[in-house]
């Protein structure tokens, strides 16, 4: 997981995330965790795309792909977990029971998002 999360790019969504939450007033910083979480979900679904069944890609931000450089097992496994720790870290976002409806919209919404 490490390999594809900190392989590169620009990390576009997170800063977007924490720049939407800025712009209605709140903290960017309070909004890092769910930033994060949208970047596992992306990371997930570039794995998952780059797999011989989908896209057969070998390189991903000039190195080789998940299931390249390990294998194709683990990078389902890989993809997978990113998915389900994505949807943990909303699941506990933001703290407090007074947000219990808002960490529930949120994982209802991404799911819905990523089909």
């Amino acid at each position: 997981m490490r390999y594809a999360v900190f392989g590169g790019g620009k990390r576009v969504r997170p800063v977007l995330a924490r720049a939407a939450c800025r712009a209605a007033g709140g903290d960017p910083e309070v909004a890092l965790e769910a930033a994060c979480a949208l970047e596992m979900v992306h990371t997930y679904s570039l794995i998952h795309d780059d797999l011989p069944a989908l896209d057969d890609d070998t390189l991903r931000r000039g190195r080789a792909t998940v299931h390249v450089a390990f294998d194709e097992a683990l990078a389902l496994l890989a993809g997978d977990a990113l998915l389900t720790e994505a949807f943990a870290v909303l699941g506990r976002f933001p703290e407090g029971d007074g947000f219990a409806g808002r960490r529930a919209e949120a994982c209802r919404t991404v799911a819905e998002a990523i089909g």
